[in-house]
């Protein structure tokens, strides 16, 4: 069986980027969460690991929640556009550059949602893979699933969601999956208010669903942090506990060094 200490360092390096780079998403805002890359080098023992894992989930955490937030801010500002659209003919120029930066920060907060549904599933297929005691552990998750499985499930259902919303207003995936489709699309778009209106009203919805799809994901992290910490620290007591045992039992018939009856040569 391979090392355990470099097992865990190669997992921990892709989650670690995983958090790195959904934080540096959520200041930038743009970008994809495993474009940040991050060395450990070292793990010194499964107590270490456990810390590892819970500050790498809570940081994952952490910005799940600030991208639902901007959702939130784009949605609101998304619906302030519509309403001023109904009083207008168009939005003017300067006003509709705004509506493509919005769209366009919504496109990638998708593609954030995308990139940590396939990092964190990823993070269990590695343990499945790895560890047998992990891969034995039962989860709360219906069925029995795995969180690959799950992520997989969510990641389906969201892209799913996004094209009805895009094909109910004669649109395409296509259209929104690139910064460059997204801008010629939104220029063509904004040449008549019918145009604009349906653009801000898809973009309105898509916003809303990503809120969401962030609180489902925020759910299935911590269920996943929990998974993992749970198993951590069970491998490090039943580590303990086998060495307490080898102590006892070797402790218990090694020969006695002092006290007892000197040994005397009889002739």
């Amino acid at each position: 069986m391979p090392h355990r200490s470099s097992i865990s360092s190669r997992w921990l390096t892709g989650l670690s980027a995983l958090a790195i780079g959904v934080a540096t998403v959520a200041q930038a805002e743009a970008g994809t969460a495993t474009d940040a890359a991050t060395e450990w080098t070292q793990v010194l023992n499964n107590g270490e690991l456990v810390s590892l894992v819970g500050q790498s989930g809570e940081q994952i955490q952490n910005q799940l929640t600030q991208i639902s937030q901007l959702a939130q801010q784009i949605e609101t500002q998304l619906n302030i556009y519509q309403n001023l659209l109904q009083n207008t003919a168009t939005l003017p120029s300067y006003m509709w550059g705004k509506v493509e930066s919005d769209l366009n920060r919504l496109r990638s907060i998708v593609d954030q949602g995308q990139s940590i549904s396939f990092s964190m599933g990823n993070a269990d297929d590695v343990l499945q893979q790895r560890f047998q005691s992990y891969a034995n552990l039962k989860t709360n998750l219906p069925n029995a699933a795995s969180f690959t499985s799950t992520y997989q499930t969510w990641s389906d259902t969201n892209r799913d969601t996004i094209a009805s919303t895009l094909k109910a207003a004669s649109l395409t995936a296509d259209q929104f999956d690139s910064e460059e489709n997204t801008m010629s699309t939104l220029r063509a778009m904004s040449e008549t208010a019918d145009g604009q209106m349906k653009a801000l009203q898809v973009g309105h919805e898509i916003a809303s669903q990503q809120v969401a799809q962030m609180q489902k994901m925020r759910g299935l992290v911590s269920q996943q942090m929990t998974m993992m910490g749970t198993w951590l620290q069970t491998e490090q007591t039943d580590k303990d506990l086998a060495q307490a045992r080898r102590e006892k039992f070797f402790g218990a018939t090694a020969p006695s060094t002092s006290g007892g009856e000197r040994m005397k040569v009889e002739w």
